[in-house]
Order: structure tokens, then C-alpha cells, then sequence
């Protein structure tokens, strides 16, 4: 199962983006984390800075290619539990690009506090170059990503905008 963990993109350039998590009571992981103190787990919001960063990084690239996945998160650190009802609003910073992949630094707050911060590397690539027989696979995972963007994407003023 795949989580969708970016419900809108507020801005975005070249460097930046802030997206944001709405969390909603109806979510299934909710019931479980926990049943008297439902709270966002935070290996999902571990995962909404990795979906924010990929969405930096596809547009940052053009969409070249079909997989942006975590290779590495470092100095991850926790601090103000999210509830239903609250935002992460998460800001991710394009740091520098590396041997493997892409790095930024993140941070996702809840208000005025900080929820989530860290330093993450992801990996960029097409899933044929390791095996040609996989060019359709890339080319369905494309096109369901322009879609999902056609939904969070931010509005022009937004986009051109310097953050």
C-alpha cells in the first residue's frame, strides 16, 4: 500500500518547496497510533519529507525519471506529536547533489513547532536502466505522477514566486 502524504504544494522553485499534510481522524493508521491518542506516526512523516523532496526533485529534473525513493535519512529528530485535525506543513530545502542521488534538508511543523526535522538523500532513476524490459512500468509510474501533480500542484503566482 502506498501512502499519498502531500495533500497540496503551497509553493515551489528551483531550491524549495512547502507542502502540506492534512491530518484527518478518518486516516486507517490512526486507529492503531494510537486507539486513545491517535497521533501521525513518525515514520510517516518521515515518509511526507521524502514525497515532498521527490516532488522538489521531479520538477527540479523534469520529470526525467520514474522512481525517487529514501536512500538516507540522518539527524532525524522528533519533537510535537501531529493530531487529527493539525497540518505538517513541511519545508524542504534542496542541499546539493551527490555520487547516488539528491540531498535537502527538511523540516515539517505543526503551527509555531517543530514536528519532524532532517537531512534525507534520495535516489533518482528509471527502474529500465537496470532492466530494459521495465520501460513500461516507467512510463505508467510517469504518467500516474504527472497526474497526482495535476492535483497538488501550486497555482502559477505560487510557483513563480521566490520562496
Amino acid at each position: 500500500m502506498k501512502f499519498e502524504l502531500i495533500d497540496k504544494i503551497e509553493s515551489i522553485n528551483a531550491d524549495r518547496i512547502v507542502a502540506v499534510k492534512y491530518v484527518s481522524l478518518a486516516e486507517e493508521y490512526l486507529a492503531d497510533h494510537f486507539p486513545s491518542f491517535p497521533v501521525l506516526p513518525g515514520v510517516l512523516m518521515l515518509e511526507a519529507i521524502t514525497q515532498a523532496a521527490g516532488w522538489l526533485l521531479h520538477q527540479r529534473r523534469g520529470f526525467a525519471c520514474s522512481v525517487a525513493v529514501l536512500k538516507e535519512a540522518r539527524n532525524v529528530k522528533y519533537g510535537n506529536f501531529v493530531a487529527p485535525g493539525n497540518n505538517l506543513r513541511l519545508e524542504v530545502e534542496f542541499v546539493k547533489d551527490t555520487e547516488g542521488g539528491v540531498s535537502f534538508r527538511a523540516t515539517g511543523q505543526t503551527g509555531q513547532t517543530t514536528a519532524v526535522q532532517a537531512r534525507i538523500e534520495l535516489a533518482y532513476f528509471n527502474l529500465s536502466k537496470h532492466d530494459a524490459s521495465l520501460a513500461e512500468t516507467d512510463a505508467k509510474l510517469l504518467a500516474h505522477t504527472r497526474r497526482r501533480w495535476d492535483v497538488i500542484k501550486p497555482t502559477t503566482a505560487a510557483r513563480d514566486n521566490p520562496i
